[in-house]
């Protein structure tokens, strides 16, 4: 029975330290090399490669492979890692609830959006937030990839469009329009398409998020028409395209947001709306879990009715 005892002690003890190696070995995967991730960590090369050494021969396992160009996981190593994340997450979300994080709005708050959409309508409502909860920061980044909440630690994301089945949690705040637009002067000097069919000999400017076999969709009577059309020009981001198209090279697509400032102004005007597909939803997205830190739903119940009536 005392060696029972004695047992459970030292897995107390243990405990702490191999959380801390754990908490390593994520950091050393996420820079990439040992000595990149002790240089975030602000230990000792030495010592971060002992650490991970020790846990490969408390395990019996080799979970990274070294060499002078960095670091890989073995296939335990990814497995391992994984569930590392998991692990560290959890214990995380225990400690930010015992400090009292799930019982009055503060803490760091971590957020992902398109980079326009998050530009033009979340910053705007972030620095509002920001203003009326003094004790919550915010991390927002600005990325147009979809990228794993969980794998990243993003509290919530704002998607555009329709989501895969993912078991996240989604608020839908508002929708946007798949627009086609051009200038005047284009349109005066060249004609105005009055149906989509008449894209075929007109000049286009294709944004590549929405095109990849130069091909615009459409809907009429409840039927979607596909429509070839002449690209002059490719880009990959929504502002080359308005750019381009402000400049009378010819007529884009793109998000009703995107385009709404160069409408307003004048210097673009909307084509073809009696044949716009239907719209996309704008949503938030975030993991389902036993209990929602009070910092998000205090963004939540902010920005939502804040950005719908922006994009409205």
């Amino acid at each position: 029975m005392e060696g029972l005892r004695e047992t459970h002690r030292e897995a107390r003890c243990a405990m702490p330290d191999r959380l801390k190696t754990m908490a390593m070995l994520v950091k050393v995967v996420d820079k990439g090399s040992i000595s990149s991730g002790a240089k975030a960590l602000g230990m000792p090369v030495a010592t971060v490669s002992r650490r991970i050494s020790e846990l490969e021969a408390d395990l019996k396992a080799e979970l990274v492979l070294r060499s002078p160009r960095g670091l890989t996981l073995t296939d335990t190593g990814v497995a391992y890692v994984a569930a590392c994340r998991r692990i560290l997450d959890d214990v995380a979300e225990i400690e930010r609830g015992a400090s009292g994080e799930f019982s009055a709005p503060r803490g760091t708050l971590t957020l992902t959006a398109p980079i326009v959409f998050g530009r033009m309508h979340v910053l705007p409502v972030v620095t509002e937030f920001l203003k009326c909860y003094p004790d919550i920061n915010v991390r927002l980044q600005l990325i147009d990839r979809p990228v794993s909440l969980s794998e990243e630690h993003i509290d919530m994301a704002v998607r555009i469009g329709p989501l895969p089945d993912s078991g996240l949690i989604a608020r839908k705040v508002g929708e946007v329009r798949r627009i086609v637009c051009a200038s005047r002067f284009y349109l005066e000097t060249h004609g105005e398409p009055k149906a989509p069919n008449d894209l075929e000999t007109a000049s286009c400017i294709v944004f590549d998020q929405f095109l990849a076999d130069q091909a615009w969709s459409f809907e009429t009577d409840g039927k979607t028409l596909r429509i070839p059309v002449n690209a002059r020009l490719h880009v990959n981001t929504a502002e080359a395209a308005l750019d381009a198209a402000e400049a009378g090279l010819g007529i884009t697509r793109v998000l009703s947001y995107q385009a709404a400032p160069g409408i307003k102004a004048g210097r673009l005007e909307a084509i073809l709306q009696r044949w716009e597909p239907a719209p996309l939803p704008v949503q938030f997205v975030y993991e389902q879990r036993a209990l929602i830190p009070q910092k998000l739903r205090a963004f939540i119940d902010f920005a939502a009715p804040r950005i719908a009536k922006r994009i409205a």
